[in-house]
């Protein structure tokens, strides 16, 4: 399940959907929800629209979304029963079901927004029929199909669906069939998939109490970590691994800085701290000039662009700095420069 917020508002006052995908079947439900629900009013939504019609599941994937870990949401699934499976920081391919759902998802909605316009979640329905409906490769039919165990019957397709055959005892045994052939094909698609990842994998393994370099991507240095583009390096560390989290995740042992940030992360993250005695210095006197400083000036805004997160859009601009040459300019949160800044926005 994952959740797309910061759409444009309707009149009902609704700016996000929250999306919930089964793994087997690939089937979805679409729900119209405000960026401002309570923990309890998503709960209810859950039990209404969710558990009513398919009971309750025995594991879900998320990300981690506030709402997903927060001790209440917690403590409603331990009482249903279900396990919460959260995917692995900055690894968005564990929930990468739900990410490709959101893709057609707003595919779907740009394509409608011209006819639509402020009323998408009065349409939502129909975009939930659509996709329910569409073919899915990786299962070989159409997730409503994979569900109920035949075609949907609609005025586009009454001629195609013979349900005359599918009545009597026969619907156990080809409902049976299908669940098998849907098992086969998932495991298929994802055995392919594999593949194309293995392709550009390198196969690493760590043992608790090696040192590891954690690597940062330009944007999450700046968000996460607080890490400026122009002088952040590849890498960060070396942080020592305390704990082995299933095959490919370990944590770490991060430093207090860094507390505001999930310490378990992908081995694809990661990379071995090999020790050399050249890095450890040895301790000089140092002589410091109190008057001494030096500061990075901004000199001029040369472009704009926003940084589209799930959950909230981040205006940028990119920043040339004085002693730096134009190629060094880097991306800066808007918000922050116009505050340290002025002068640069007229």
């Amino acid at each position: 399940m994952d959740f797309i917020y910061k759409l444009p508002r309707t009149q009902d006052g609704n700016d996000g959907i929250w999306m919930i995908v089964d793994r087997l079947t690939k089937s979805a439900h679409f729900l119209a929800v405000k960026e401002t629900f309570s923990l309890d009013k998503l709960a209810k939504l859950y039990v209404d629209e969710i558990v009513r019609l398919h009971g309750v599941p025995e594991s879900i994937v998320s990300d981690r979304d506030a709402r997903f870990t927060s001790k209440f949401w917690r403590k409603v699934h331990k009482c249903l029963g279900t396990e919460l499976q959260f995917s692995t920081a900055f690894h968005p391919q564990t929930d990468g079901q739900s990410e490709r759902t959101i893709q057609t998802l707003e595919d779907m909605l740009r394509a409608c927004s011209l006819q639509f316009k402020g009323s998408w979640d009065k349409h939502l329905a129909l975009m939930e029929f659509a996709y329910n409906n569409s073919y899915h490769s990786s299962i070989g039919m159409a997730p409503y199909e994979a569900l109920y165990g035949k075609q949907c019957r609609t005025p586009l397709c009454w001629d195609e669906v013979g349900e005359r055959q599918l009545i009597g005892p026969e619907i156990i045994e080809i409902t049976t069939d299908k669940v098998k052939v849907i098992r086969e094909r998932l495991k298929t698609a994802q055995s392919r998939q594999k593949s194309y990842a293995d392709k550009h994998r390198k196969h690493l393994e760590f043992q608790v109490g090696d040192w590891v370099f954690l690597k940062l991507s330009p944007w999450k240095g700046v968000v996460r970590f607080g890490k400026r583009g122009k002088l952040s390096p590849r890498y960060i560390g070396p942080y020592e691994i305390v704990e082995r989290i299933g095959l490919v995740a370990y944590r770490l042992a991060l430093p207090p800085q860094l507390s505001q940030v999930h310490d378990v992360f992908h081995v694809s993250m990661l990379r071995k701290y090999i020790t050399d005695p050249s890095h450890v210095l040895p301790a000089q006197p140092i002589t410091l000039t109190e008057d001494l400083t030096y500061e990075e000036e901004p000199v001029q805004i040369l472009d704009r662009r926003e940084q589209v997160l799930r959950s909230k859009v981040i205006p940028l601009v990119k920043v040339l700095w004085r002693n730096h040459l134009i190629e060094e300019a880097t991306w800066e949160p808007e918000d922050q420069m116009r505050q340290q800044y002025p002068h640069l926005f007229p």
